[in-house]
């Protein structure tokens, strides 16, 4: 049996927005990341979340779960490296002068508008 055109567009009730639907204006979120890392720090007899993933890397580490290390490893450098990546670069006044003249000089070329030195 082939459907015609309107039977293909009509849906059934499921699905979409309806009234009253969801989690009300202004309520909060039940699991906070505050809550969960006091959660571990009760259950865990005031030890912090940064402690524990600390000992559980060096006990990976002396147990030579090389695995499990691995996954230690890109865990903590993807949290510290961005920390620790930074340059810093720190240009002369002659430096930042040479730097706009030569940015204007590039925008008048652009533009079409004439340098007036």
């Amino acid at each position: 049996m082939e459907k015609t055109e309107t039977q293909a567009k009509i849906k059934g009730k499921n699905g979409g927005a309806r009234p009253g639907a969801g989690r009300p204006k202004g309520s909060k979120s039940h699991i906070t990341i505050e809550g969960l890392l006091a959660q571990v720090q009760t259950q865990t007899k005031g030890q912090d979340y940064e402690a524990l993933l600390i000992q559980d890397f060096l006990d990976a580490r002396d147990g030579h779960n090389k695995e499990l290390l691995l996954k230690y490893h890109n865990l903590i450098l993807n949290k510290v490296m961005n920390s620790l990546a930074k340059i810093e670069v720190t240009d002369s006044a002659d430096a930042v002068e040479a730097k706009k003249l030569a940015f204007a000089e590039a925008l008048a070329k652009l533009t079409g508008v004439e340098n007036a030195k």
